[in-house]
């Protein structure tokens, strides 16, 4: 049976779910939120030492200022009321990706990471304004300036992930197949999972499903 530290979630299809049951998108978005906290509650319960989200690509600055604006204020809105709860749990959430947000979003984020820091249950990574070529180049500029020998672990010691273990399992939800720019160095031998469902009305039971599937999966990593 595989061991399991590290899921990874690229949670699609907010927006469509809000359209299709409540013909708006940010309903999609706020619906989602709700199944964060659900999974977040499943991986503690299944033992998961990280989980990671991709919650803002460095892509979807690009959707209407209206709904960057909402997914803002939904997050400002779950590290205010949430934080707190989450430390309770002994949950310790780390950010990966660039923070150039407002100085309020900015000063909730790093007082969050701040709070949970010396926690050590459950791990969630939060991806914000994340781009994982853009953090691949940042590597690779970082390792130049310290004129460093390239390899791997050099390659990998330079990531916004470094110190985390490369995800088992990467899910992602709303019946789409492909990786969207997120963790490509790290998903080389992820076991990846496509699921038809949109993220709001993914279940722990379908996540428990996947969870399973992936104990029996033999792993070779190129070997036979």
């Amino acid at each position: 049976m595989n061991p399991l530290k590290h899921v990874a979630i690229i949670m699609d299809g907010n927006g469509r779910w809000g359209l299709k049951y409540k013909k708006s998108r940010n309903e999609g978005h706020r619906a989602g939120l709700n199944t964060v906290e659900k999974i977040i509650k499943q991986s503690i319960k299944s033992n998961i030492k990280f989980l990671t989200l991709y919650a803002f690509s460095t892509e979807n600055w690009k959707r209407p200022k209206s709904e960057v604006s909402f997914l803002f204020k939904l997050l400002e809105n779950f590290l205010q009321n949430k934080i707190d709860d989450l430390h309770n749990q002994n949950i310790k959430l780390k950010i990966i990706g660039i923070k150039n947000f407002s100085k309020k979003i900015n000063r909730l984020l790093n007082y969050s990471e701040k709070k949970t820091f010396r926690n050590n249950g459950l791990q969630v990574n939060l991806a914000l304004n994340y781009g994982s070529k853009s953090e691949i180049i940042s590597a690779f500029k970082s390792i130049y300036k310290k004129n460093e020998k390239i390899s791997e672990k050099t390659i990998s010691s330079h990531l916004q992930t470094k110190n985390i273990p490369d995800p088992d399992i990467l899910i992602r939800t709303g019946n789409t197949k492909r990786l969207s720019n997120f963790l490509l160095w790290q998903v080389a031998y992820t076991e990846i999972f496509f699921e038809k469902k949109l993220w709001p009305s993914f279940s722990k039971a379908d996540y428990n499903k996947i969870i399973n599937k992936y104990k029996k999966i033999k792993r070779n990593y190129g070997n036979i």
